[in-house]
C-alpha cells in the first residue's frame, strides 16, 4: 500500500462554484498515474471526506496531463456564516490519507 501524496507531484483543492469542491492530483509519469487512477472510486473519497457516495460528483481522468480531478459537494456554501474556507484551497488535507 502506497500513498498518493508520495507519488503526486500536486495534490490541491480549489472551488468550483460556491457550491462545490475540486481536486487535482498530478503525477509525475505514466506509470504511477495508471496505478492510482484505477484505485481513486468514489466509495474511496466518500469515507475520506465522511460524506456520502452521491456527494462525489464526478472523477475525471486526463491522461495527457496525467492528473486526475475529483469534485464533491461543499459541506457549506463558499463565504457562508461558519464556512472557514472561502477559496476552497485548504480541504485537500484528507486526500494525504489516500492509498492505491
Amino acid at each position: 500500500m502506497r500513498y498518493v501524496k508520495d507519488a503526486a507531484l500536486v495534490v490541491r483543492s480549489k472551488n468550483a462554484g460556491p457550491f462545490e469542491l475540486t481536486f487535482d492530483l498530478m503525477f509525475p509519469e505514466k506509470e504511477t498515474y495508471d496505478q492510482v487512477r484505477k484505485s481513486i472510486t468514489k466509495k474511496k473519497i466518500a469515507n475520506l471526506y465522511r460524506i456520502e457516495e452521491e456527494q462525489v460528483l464526478s472523477i475525471i481522468h486526463f491522461a495527457p496531463a496525467l492528473a486526475v480531478k475529483i469534485t464533491i459537494v461543499r459541506p457549506r456554501a463558499s463565504g457562508d456564516l461558519g464556512e472557514t474556507d472561502v477559496y476552497g484551497a485548504q480541504q485537500h488535507a484528507p486526500l494525504f490519507d489516500l492509498t492505491y
